[in-house]
């Protein structure tokens, strides 16, 4: 029997280990079974589990062990990845606490130091992962630093090096200052920042006239080579060709017209500054302007300055600079200027746009085949319209920097000969042989010292994880995936990727479907951080709540396309989802429910009985139609609604008087019947809420079944749904549910017991009548549930139920002037707390200066009042006939 409070702690301990001992997470690539396959998105090897990640993997988890019950054989792939800057910053700071750095133990001994803290304090995520409920197959753990991994890493980028997709360039990268590497978008957060905005006076060459160009950085002059104007501003048209004369540096530059140029924005000219502006850069190619690098790799000036500013901080020089040009009588305003300032998101300080030699992938190339492979149908995205971004972001795609100036990582696979010849190889042996044939003698070889970026070897996972470059059984088999989950955040660097690389390497999509989820953030709808200090650990609710509490409440919320407004109060509403389940589960047994393996559903005779294995049926095809199409919510929905108001709340309501009557033959059917919902609602909530359903499951079957992780998934169709059957109790609970809300409406007392007269009733009506007035009498407190004749008399409340009107004369059990009164006075309160959220409403400084999360609850609360003002009017309407 079941213990009277459910103990998720220990349950949640017990039945994971039982689930890895058993070997129920492995997939087996020697099975008759179909395939289907997820790849993990490798979480990083420093994380710790977030919100985030707690729904993007309780929901891979769902689709897993639903497709796993289903009968395909599921495999999981799991994995971490090495995540190159955050996990060398870990180990960097240990060694800043030590008095030393990564330079004074020297690359190796600092890579032995890194794979040390790996094994020691990496896969926290993992271990938190399980703690999820996460049934992957953990025997097949990757890591993307692993020698498997490693292997394919260097002959993808030695294949694509040897086809000309690979090369080195010199370009403008996202360059980090303190951490002195080259850092990927993703790495770059945009600062609001109360900035300035310069104007300046240019001279034009030979000339008194000048041309007044804008900046929010003006350190930067010093390295302009160009001004560009609109081709078509009228105000500029003499002056494109000429040149201008850069204040402070005297160098001699040239007008250009370009369309880069906004003619309606500031003077209409644009100062260009090729080495540190991604836009002025590509116009600085277009029109042949030199590309001059003023900083260093600490973001000091260099030698390309004049003498006074070298060696200076960007910052420092800012301000001489605008105080030179102020002497010069060049300065001709300053405006205060809110703008957004790269930041690097480990480094912390501004990033710098910097010119410096890295290597490419030719994106552009390798993009047209995964352009064509959605365009196709091939892979599709759901909620579709993330094809848009996906299109739009590929179509328009830059070279992608994969080098970065860091130590952890994969080293690129580059040598290079005493005249600065590179050979690029597998390895070190191939480089040597190579160089040999190049010089004629044997040389020495200098590696390049640069690690490639993480994006790289991610790009990879769908297929590396399975053994290629060798061509496994794993690879034949689990390759394409079915589907990736993931976060629209990262669909350029990772989604993106792993198809140019996989349709290259493998001839084929990744992944046929991409499910794009949303974002987690506070019950406000604020995204969560942690300087606003509204972050929510999704360890500390499964602490508190159950780990089947959180899961549920992230299935229920994860509506296509609508980020999810995520709150402690929502979590709690599902643990007493868990506590109800478990509290039928409790009755169901301690009243002689037992699985009997004779029961036929099909074969039930009680009308109570056929209605229930109909809903069971309806919702095993309702969450059948909820995962095909990945409307999680949806499927949370039918299980919420089947197990609390069908199952918990009418069908054992409903069983009762039948359990405990005397037709013993009825009493035995529903016992059985009440086993096998029981059953079945615990095979169908097992996705979503495996813990609570595998042990109640155990208690149930005792010996007879296997744990439900291995169970089959109901085997329900359309045929066990008995329509008329359906329509009758579905009358039935309607008819009870409409009078209880009259009694609540009216203040009836719960002791009273009312009549309820069935008027201008059809055929179907008065044989429902004749049938179910029983149940309903009990049910809803009724002492009398008749059909009459005639129109229902006056003095009555009416419903209007189907075709019938449901009559309650109230006369007898309350006082009906004391409850128009007390409906006046409670519809008079609420339209005085309209009145005022109206009022501020109405306030356009509150609506505009108000945070949006005040004025969103100010709106909800006039919308609740709104209804509950609706309530109480149909309440005191229906008096008007009493």
């Amino acid at each position: 029997m079941l213990e009277k409070t459910y103990r998720p702690k220990e349950v949640e301990a017990k039945h994971y280990a039982k689930w890895v001992e058993s070997d129920a997470f492995k997939s087996d690539v020697e099975s008759n079974a179909a395939p289907y396959t997820i790849m993990m998105p490798p979480p990083n090897v420093t994380g710790s589990l977030h919100m985030g990640h707690a729904l993007t993997f309780t929901l891979q988890d769902i689709l897993i062990r639903y497709q796993r019950m289903t009968g395909q054989d599921a495999l999981w792939q799991p994995g971490s990845d090495h995540a190159g800057i955050a996990t060398q910053m870990v180990v960097e700071r240990q060694l800043a606490e030590q008095g030393m750095n990564r330079h004074d133990l020297g690359r190796e001994k600092f890579l032995n130091r890194v794979w040390d803290w790996k094994a020691e304090s990496g896969g926290t995520i993992v271990r938190q992962l399980r703690r999820l409920g996460a049934s992957a197959d953990w025997e097949r753990e990757r890591f993307t630093m692993d020698e498997g991994l490693s292997h394919a890493v260097r002959k993808v980028f030695v294949a694509l090096h040897k086809q000309g997709l690979i090369y080195k360039d010199k370009r403008l990268v996202n360059w980090d200052p303190k951490l002195h590497t080259a850092i990927s978008d993703l790495e770059v957060i945009q600062t609001e920042t109360n900035g300035h905005l310069w104007h300046f006076r240019y001279p034009i060459e030979n000339s008194d006239q000048y041309v007044v160009v804008a900046t929010t950085r003006p350190e930067t002059m010093l390295g302009d080579s160009g001004v560009a104007v609109h081709p078509e501003d009228e105000r500029y048209r003499d002056l494109v060709g000429k040149h201008v004369i850069l204040p402070l540096v005297g160098r001699r530059i040239p007008i250009v017209a370009d369309d880069y140029a906004d003619p309606e924005t500031g003077s209409g000219a644009v100062k260009m500054t090729p080495a540190h502006d991604f836009n002025d850069f590509e116009v600085g190619r277009r029109h042949s302007l030199e590309m001059i690098n003023i900083f260093d790799r600490d973001a000091k000036l260099n030698d390309e300055v004049p003498e006074k500013y070298r060696g200076m901080d960007r910052f420092d020089a800012r301000k001489l600079v605008v105080a030179d040009m102020e002497a010069a009588g060049l300065l001709e305003k300053v405006d205060d200027h809110p703008h957004t300032v790269p930041h690097g998101d480990r480094g912390g300080v501004p990033i710098e746009p910097w010119l410096t030699d890295q290597w490419y992938v030719d994106a552009e190339t390798l993009a047209k085949p995964a352009i064509k492979a959605v365009e196709e149908g091939r892979t599709k995205f759901v909620p579709q319209q993330w094809e848009n971004t996906y299109f739009e972001w590929m179509r328009n795609i830059q070279p992608w920097c994969i080098s970065r100036q860091i130590w952890w990582g994969h080293q690129i696979p580059a040598w290079y000969g005493p005249d600065g010849t590179t050979f690029v190889e597998e390895t070190e042996e191939a480089a040597q042989a190579a160089a040999e044939a190049h010089y004629g003698k044997t040389v020495e070889l200098a590696r390049d010292e640069d690690v490639l970026d993480t994006w790289f070897s991610s790009a990879l996972w769908p297929f590396s994880t399975l053994g290629w470059p060798e061509e496994t059984p794993e690879l034949a088999r689990y390759y394409p995936g079915d589907v990736l989950v993931t976060g629209f955040d990262i669909i350029f660097f990772w989604v993106a990727r792993m198809m140019m690389m996989g349709l290259h390497f493998m001839e084929d999509v990744p992944f046929h479907t991409v499910y794009i989820h949303a974002l987690v953030r506070d019950e406000h709808g604020q995204k969560m951080s942690k300087s606003k200090g509204n972050v929510i650990d999704p360890l500390d609710l499964i602490e508190k709540y159950s780990c089947d509490s959180l899961r549920f409440t992230l299935a229920a919320m994860a509506a296509p396309g609508r980020d999810i407004k995520m709150s402690e109060s929502r979590v709690e509403g599902y643990r007493n989802f868990a506590t109800k389940l478990w509290n039928a589960a409790r009755f169901s047994l301690m009243n002689g429910a037992e699985l009997d393996p004779a029961f036929d559903p099909r074969a039930c005779k009680l009308q109570i009985n056929r209605w229930i294995v109909g809903k069971v049926a309806q919702a095993r095809l309702d969450l059948d139609k909820a995962f095909e199409a990945y409307r999680f919510n949806d499927a949370a929905n039918v299980l919420y609604h089947f197990a609390w108001h069908e199952f918990c709340d009418w069908y054992l309501e409903f069983t009762k008087p039948v359990i405990g009557g005397e037709d013993e033959t009825a009493a035995a059917e529903t016992r059985a019947a009440v086993a096998w919902t029981l059953s079945q609602l615990l095979h169908l909530l097992h996705p979503i809420m495996p813990f609570i359903s595998e042990e109640l499951w155990e208690t149930l079957s005792g010996d007879a079944g296997d744990p439900l992780i291995a169970a089959a998934w109901p085997d329900l169709g359309a045929d066990m749904i008995d329509a008329e059957v359906t329509a009758d109790i579905d009358w039935v609970i309607k008819v009870i549910s409409e009078i209880r809300a009259i009694r609540a409406e009216m203040n009836v007392p719960p002791s009273s017991k009312a009549n309820v007269l069935v008027c201008d009733a059809g055929e179907t009506s008065r044989k429902r009548v004749a049938e179910q007035a029983e149940i309903i009498k009990g049910l809803a407190r009724l002492e009398q549930f008749e059909t009459r004749d005639e129109a229902a008399p006056k003095g009555c409340v009416q419903i209007v139920v189907d075709e019938a009107t449901l009559a309650l004369p109230l006369a007898d059990l309350i006082d009906l002037d004391e409850e128009r009164a007390r409906l006046n006075r409670e519809i008079e309160k609420i339209e005085g707390d309209i009145a005022k959220v109206d009022k501020k409403l109405a306030n356009e400084s509150f609506v505009s200066r108000a945070p949006a999360e005040v004025v969103a609850e100010q709106r909800a609360r006039k919308e609740e009042s709104l209804q509950s003002r609706e309530k109480l009017t149909a309440a005191l309407e229906r008096l008007g006939s009493a």
